[in-house]
């Protein structure tokens, strides 16, 4: 059976300057609900070109960008998908889909966190550009690294795999929305991407990168990038997923 995923990184959203992502609670901007718009269209054509449709439950993250990205792609599937490639729709969230936590300092600025691990004598200094390094996790609680918060997509991606996708039709496409560090990282403990790669790619808003399960014989996992484009970092871009 081959199994395939689109994995769909929010729109833009009403981010605070200079704080990490990670839980912010914000919608997406008026720009954003239109750039994910236009994407979902561009994905709908991209399932009739190859005989395709959308499964029909849309996973995403609780975090409102996220959901709000989801429930577009729902409305656009609705409208623009032939009838005969349509299902009844159901947007699922999933807490395991969230960006990264940075536990009890989240929405802090990046300078206060940096002030408050130089004032608390148990913590080192956080290192250089630590908001984007792999393996660095806060010390504080409910923290993670973005090595951990990829483990959870795929973690997810792959428990999905053993149950509600096992069996589904070939010409299903399964829609995960979530934000653009945590699904990177799960592409690199999906094999999907190299992990010293991570940190060169980044996800255009809303924009399908497509993943696809091959069927194993020996029963090892082996996935690759069948469509979609992930968008390559700049040397010096701040990272803002």
């Amino acid at each position: 059976m081959t199994t395939r995923v689109a994995l769909i990184r929010h729109g833009a959203y009403q981010q605070l300057a200079n704080t990490p992502s990670a839980w912010q609670p914000f919608a997406l901007t008026e720009q954003g609900k239109k750039e994910v718009a236009e994407q979902a269209q561009q994905f709908v054509n991209w399932l009739i070109a190859f005989g395709l449709t959308a499964a029909p439950t849309v996973y995403s993250s609780p975090l409102l960008r996220a959901w709000q990205t989801a429930d577009i792609y729902i409305e656009v599937l609705k409208a623009q998908l032939p009838k005969s490639l349509q299902h009844n729709y159901r947007h699922k969230e999933i807490n395991a889909l969230s960006e990264r936590s940075v536990g009890s300092v989240a929405n802090l600025s990046i300078h206060d966190i940096e002030a408050i691990l130089e004032n608390d004598p148990r913590y080192a200094s956080a290192p250089l550009h630590w908001k984007s390094d792999t393996y660095y996790r806060l010390p504080f609680p409910g923290s993670e690294s973005l090595f951990d918060a990829g483990q959870r997509v795929a973690q997810f991606i792959r428990n999905q795999c053993q149950e509600d996708w096992k069996g589904q039709p070939e010409h299903y496409v399964n829609l995960v929305v979530g934000h653009g560090a945590a699904i990177r990282h799960a592409a690199c403990h999906l094999n999907v991407i190299e992990i010293c790669d991570v940190t060169k790619l980044s996800m255009f808003h809303a924009h399908p990168v497509v993943i696809q399960q091959e069927p194993s014989k020996d029963q090892t996992e082996k996935w690759r990038h069948i469509a979609g484009e992930w968008k390559l970092r700049q040397k010096g871009q701040e990272a803002k997923d």
